[in-house]
């Protein structure tokens, strides 16, 4: 018997030294995310970056939600209906309560709406909410929200407004929600330790059901190299932000899966058309002339992207084909160079943030230079990079390579946000752009709606305010027991997750 038992902890002992059984596969009970940065924000109405939203979706319910099919969910509405083309009436589930164990009502619901739209809380996220001028609770389990004018993404949109508790944000105030967030979602906050991890807990009193892990751990691991060393040795059961040469290096080991999915995010270069040189469209166009956008493809991304033409995928409504795009032509790149008064060349600021692949920033710099165009590459963490993208023409930079993601997978959220003059997010001001984009986004008929969105992205193809590089896939590094399956909106939500 002893023989046995010594036995038994010899072969334990082997598969712990061996990475057969480690500390974060050995328990059920805990699950360990490796980030890139750590959330700039946990208060989910001041942004939605990755990293941020990864973190504070499962620590708040939304209004509404996608299923894993992309399709519109309740979430803490329970069902809506039109009562005209400006108002909408919601219900609202009654069985919800916050982590403080009060309960969630309609007020709620309306304090988290005038928050997000209030132009003196500036919220990142305005653009998308803005065409809200007024929300009511008409009953304790009923709302109604009115638009300013007819704006049938409002649901699309609504599907990242989380809901925050009125009495908690007005007792301890926004700088106290984004230290310590307290919401009604399936976990509870329990730590942030700045730069290294948040630490977060099942909400045992979860009114969707029990969440599938006791612990969750959200890490900022910057290098991907040592994300990828995380998920051998088991210090990490999910790692994000791979790339395809990453994924390769991962395939071969019969105890992790690389999992992964295409999404609505396009990688792209935005242009600052109102300040430095590229105010002339002809150093822009030069810009999208000498870019080899297939090679970039075919060389960096392994197949799991795909080139696009547009700021729009196939999972958005909005994307139509046929967008005229600039084909690669290095001699016509320098012509216009040369047009513009840059015969010898022009110097130009590209701003970025290690959450994107710099092996695409590095192509990016390698194949304008080739041209003339020589590309300085400023740096910054995801907070430095989110102020940088929403600064005035002054300090943005002379270009931006990122990639844009609504969540809403509707034309409105990429083409308002990005390219409307009043944005803070746009360098580009056209008013014929602006009134496309203002009746795509106020018309019923879905038709007409298209028809003003093939003129808005005609526009923005022939004046190159920015550049659609590729529709970027998301691709996971996983311990083999986890189940999960990625979605268009890259959510990381810890309840569609399990251990096998």
């Amino acid at each position: 018997m002893l023989k046995k038992l010594l036995l038994t902890i010899y072969i334990l002992a082997a598969a712990l030294v061996g990475g057969g059984i480690t500390a974060a596969t050995a328990s059920s009970d805990m699950l360990v995310v490796d980030l890139v940065n750590e959330p700039s924000t946990l208060d989910p109405h001041r942004q939605w970056n990755p990293d941020s939203y990864f973190v504070y979706r499962n620590i708040y319910d939304n209004l509404v939600t996608r299923d894993t099919a992309g399709k519109i969910v309740p979430q803490i509405a329970t069902s809506w209906k039109a009562i005209d083309d400006t108002n909408i009436e919601f219900k609202i589930r009654t069985d919800v309560k916050f982590h403080d164990g009060s309960p969630l009502t309609a007020q709620d619901v309306v304090f988290s709406i005038k928050r997000i739209t209030n132009p003196d809380f500036a919220s990142p996220q305005l653009g998308q909410f803005n065409s809200i001028i007024d929300a009511v609770a008409t009953a304790p389990d009923t709302i109604v929200i009115t638009t300013g004018k007819p704006y049938p993404p409002l649901l699309a949109q609504l599907v990242k407004l989380s809901i925050v508790s009125k009495a908690y944000v007005e007792k301890v105030g926004d700088e106290e929600l984004n230290l310590s967030p307290m919401g009604s979602g399936p976990y509870k906050f329990v730590a942030w330790q700045k730069g290294i991890k948040v630490e977060l807990e099942a909400n045992a009193d979860y009114w969707r059901g029990q969440p599938p892990f006791a612990e969750v751990q959200f890490r900022a691991v910057k290098d991907a190299a040592t994300r990828i060393a995380d998920l051998r040795t088991g210090k990490a059961d999910l790692i994000v932000s791979l790339n395809s040469d990453n994924a390769a290096e991962l395939s071969s080991a019969s105890d992790l899966s690389i999992l992964s999915a295409p999404t609505e995010r396009v990688a792209y270069l935005m242009m600052n058309t109102q300040f430095g040189p590229l105010t002339d469209v002809r150093v822009r166009q030069a810009v999208a002339y000498a870019l080899d956008r297939q090679l970039i493809i075919d060389a960096l991304l392994g197949g799991y992207s795909q080139i696009i033409d547009a700021l729009l995928t196939p999972a958005h409504f909005g994307y139509v084909e046929g967008i005229k795009a600039y084909p690669y032509d290095p001699e016509k790149a320098r012509e216009l160079l040369a047009e513009a008064g840059y015969p010898d060349g022009v110097t130009v600021e590209l701003v970025t943030a290690p959450v994107f692949d710099q092996r695409i920033v590095q192509a990016i710099q390698q194949q304008l230079s080739k041209v003339g165009i020589n590309v300085e590459i400023s740096m910054g963490d995801m907070s430095t990079f989110l102020e940088r993208r929403r600064a005035d023409p002054e300090r943005f930079g002379d270009m931006v390579f990122g990639r844009w993601s609504c969540a809403c997978q509707d034309a409105d959220g990429v083409l308002y946000a990005m390219f409307n003059s009043d944005s803070v997010w746009s360098k580009y001001a056209n008013p014929e752009l602006d009134a496309h984009l203002e009746a795509g986004r106020s018309a019923m008929d879905p038709a007409v709606r298209l028809q003003h969105y093939k003129l808005a992205l005609d526009i923005i193809a022939d004046q190159v305010p920015s550049i659609a590089l590729y529709q970027a896939a998301a691709i996971y590094g996983a311990r083999k027991g986890l189940v999960w399956t990625p979605t268009a909106n890259e959510s990381l939500f810890l309840m569609d997750m399990s251990w096998q």
